[in-house]
């Protein structure tokens, strides 16, 4: 096992590498960055071209000619040394292949820099965000459990009668409704829409959470919390039902399920003390990549509906206002926890099942 997780390790460098070469060459053909940005804030900005240019405000019309070779639109009128700085600043100064060279040294080292739009550091600003995403990923995840491995054993047991086939109904019914659309009607049912006003609509904690005793902090944040965890979870918990029915339902037909039953072992007896087991491999397993999959896929319509200020709106904010090292601390952090979750998988496998042994393939 040892020898397989190190070969594992070994290829997360290429395809790590593989994944931020891939999207900074595609960043680099993407119009709007960050220098055009700040040419077009500065546009509207009237008198304020006299305080960059050092002259007066008659400075755009005098220079129009000087800057009208800019390789940036919306340059003309400003002072190419202002570009200069520009660039400087956000080191576009130097060439493309070095730039990227630049960058994943700091990321190798974890030093992943300043946001360029918010003026913090992208961990400090991360952790700012964390909140959301623990919240939404954690309780979405461990809700689709509760409710998908039990609903998906008694459908293996009662596979083709009416409750079967109802439930089944209702599962592909959940699974179609995209997660945005069952949020919006959780408002209007129950956030204050046209119907009842039972549950808040906005941020995790209301605005006297420091005041409230420890009990009524945490009924507080469930409170707050319902809805959008709600919402983020019904694509999961349908999922999760037919996997778990139908790893059930290939175990129940196996030659040691016949056997057991054949010795007089009771109905309940078999199927949890020799069914369960081999059933949920696929199941618990997987748990990993499934919050991963949550925790760090924060849906933005989700957080925008909710007014959550989470993972998914940063990343969007970022990618709007070409905030770079968001963009790429972000895609090079979450590419390598999902690589090391593919592995902790395949370790989960192991421990569920030791039967399972990486080392002979091949």
């Amino acid at each position: 096992m040892g020898a397989y997780i190190f070969r594992r390790l070994l290829l997360m460098i290429p395809t790590l590498l593989g994944i931020m070469v891939l999207n900074f060459a595609v960043i680099q053909f993407l119009p709007g960055g960050p220098i055009e940005q700040k040419l077009a804030e500065l546009e509207g900005m009237g008198d304020a071209f006299a305080n960059i240019s050092g002259g007066s405000a008659d400075f755009e019309i005098e220079a129009t000619g000087t800057a009208a070779t800019s390789a940036y639109p919306g340059a003309q009128g400003i002072d190419p040394k202002y570009i200069e700085e520009l660039e400087i600043r956000y080191g576009f100064d130097k060439p493309p292949l070095e730039r990227f060279l630049i960058m994943m040294w700091d990321y190798i080292r974890f030093d992943f820099g300043e946001s360029w739009s918010r003026k913090i550091s992208v961990v400090d600003l991360v952790l700012e965000k964390m909140p959301v995403s623990i919240t939404l990923g954690l309780w979405s995840t461990l809700i689709a459990y509760c409710i998908s491995i039990p609903l998906g054993i008694k459908k293996a047991v009662r596979d083709g009668t009416s409750f079967d086939t109802w439930t089944s109904g209702m599962i592909i019914v959940a699974y179609a409704v995209p997660g945005f659309l069952f949020a919006i009607l959780l408002i209007v049912l129950f956030a204050g829409g046209s119907y009842f006003s039972i549950f808040p609509l906005r941020g995790l904690t209301s605005s006297n959470w420091e005041q409230l005793s420890p009990i009524g902090k945490a009924l507080d944040y469930l409170w707050h919390i319902t809805l959008p965890v709600l919402a983020s979870t019904i694509s999961a918990f349908a999922t999760l039902s037919l996997l778990t029915k139908n790893s059930f339902l290939d175990e129940i037909k196996k030659q040691y399920v016949v056997t057991a039953r054949a010795k007089g072992l009771g109905e309940r007896r078999v199927l949890y003390g020799h069914v369960f087991r081999n059933a949920m491999l696929i199941v618990i397993s997987g748990f990993p990549a499934l919050f991963i999959s949550v925790f760090f896929g924060g849906s933005l319509i989700i957080e925008t509906l909710f007014s959550l200020d989470g993972l998914g709106r940063m990343g969007y904010e970022a990618t709007l206002n070409r905030d770079y090292p968001v963009v790429f601390a972000t895609l090079y952090v979450f590419s390598l926890m999902g690589l090391l979750v593919g592995i902790i998988t395949d370790i989960t496998y192991i421990f569920i099942d030791p039967r399972i042994d990486f080392e002979s393939r091949g």
